[in-house]
């Protein structure tokens, strides 16, 4: 339908035309109006509706915010274990052996710790997932080390003492081990021989490895009440500061045999088990050999405990 309007000058009616110009700049605005509208509420519509999807993936992005910590938690830990792992199988290897370990491969691969810098937040999860993998991969690399070792040592059907002579003991009672340590009565530093595994008096003591006793002390000196077992192959082990024992000399004992009772007899400054490991006349570190009857975790603190505890109990 056309359009008048009133033209004043001319007094009369005009028909009211419309120019091309008129029109795409109504329909410029329009489509601005429009536009502006909907970017309004699409954006109302995203921060106040969720989506199954967007419901989906914050339920997952706060799942990985809690994960992501304690993975990061588990690697250090794991690694922390395989180098201790690693570092000990050596030692103990070129101890019964004269020799390195056989090297069964790095518990890296290689390239994979140079990009831990260029992991991006959106794959850290998945990185931290492979590294896991790879690390308990190494685990077992160093266990088949462990049982090459063992499979050497049981050509002849004796092993050395491998097992803690106390059971249930927790890392935190170990005391020091072997070194110059002071002194607790003369508080000077003398040359420790043995390992000080801190229990309860009258707790069992059992025999490390089988073998045969070799000797039976008692004194109200020194160690105190002593037996000593021959396993074989140059390997003695002895315990020190019994309250009594239940062995005889020439017994032979199977390991894991109780052979006497924590105490503190002799020079003790409290009950506890003075354990010593000689190989060919050497007393060694005992802790090198308990690896077989203590999680890898303990093993740790067991080190951490005796090679930064400065005075020895006896």
């Amino acid at each position: 339908m056309d359009r008048y309007v009133f033209d004043k000058t001319r007094i009369e009616f005009r028909k009211v035309t419309h120019s091309v110009w008129t029109i795409l700049g109504k329909t410029l605005k329009y489509f601005i109006v429009t536009a502006s509208l909907a970017v309004v509420y699409y954006i109302v519509f995203a921060l106040l509706v969720n989506t199954d999807s967007e419901r989906k993936l914050k339920r997952e992005n706060q799942m990985y915010s809690r994960l992501y910590d304690e993975m990061l938690r588990k690697e250090q830990l794991v690694g922390d274990v395989m180098e201790s792992l690693k570092a000990k199988d050596n030692e103990i290897y070129r101890q019964l052996f004269n020799s390195d370990a056989p090297d069964l491969g790095s518990i890296y691969p290689e390239g994979l710790l140079s990009v831990i810098d260029s992991v991006g937040d959106k794959d850290i999860v998945e990185y931290v997932g492979k590294k896991l993998n790879l690390l308990e991969d190494a685990s077992g690399k160093v266990e088949d080390n462990f049982k090459f070792i063992m499979d050497r040592l049981g050509e002849d059907g004796k092993l050395p003492p491998l097992t803690n002579p106390l059971h249930d003991f927790s890392y935190a009672r170990t005391g020091a081990s072997v070194g110059e340590k002071i002194n607790p009565f003369y508080k000077v530093a003398v040359v420790h021989g043995g390992l000080d595994l801190i229990s309860q008096q009258g707790d069992p003591v059992y025999a490390a490895a089988d073998g045969t006793v070799k000797d039976v002390e008692h004194s109200t000196k020194g160690l105190g009440n002593v037996v000593t077992i021959d396993h074989g192959n140059g390997y003695l082990t002895r315990y020190a500061h019994l309250e009594n024992t239940r062995v005889s000399r020439g017994q032979k004992v199977a390991r894991g045999k109780q052979i006497g009772q924590v105490g503190m007899s002799g020079n003790s400054f409290a009950p506890h088990l003075h354990y010593e490991v000689i190989k060919d006349t050497s007393k060694v570190d005992p802790l090198n050999y308990f690896f077989a009857s203590v999680s890898p975790e303990d093993y740790i603190g067991m080190v951490f405990m005796s090679y930064n505890t400065g005075q020895s109990m006896d």
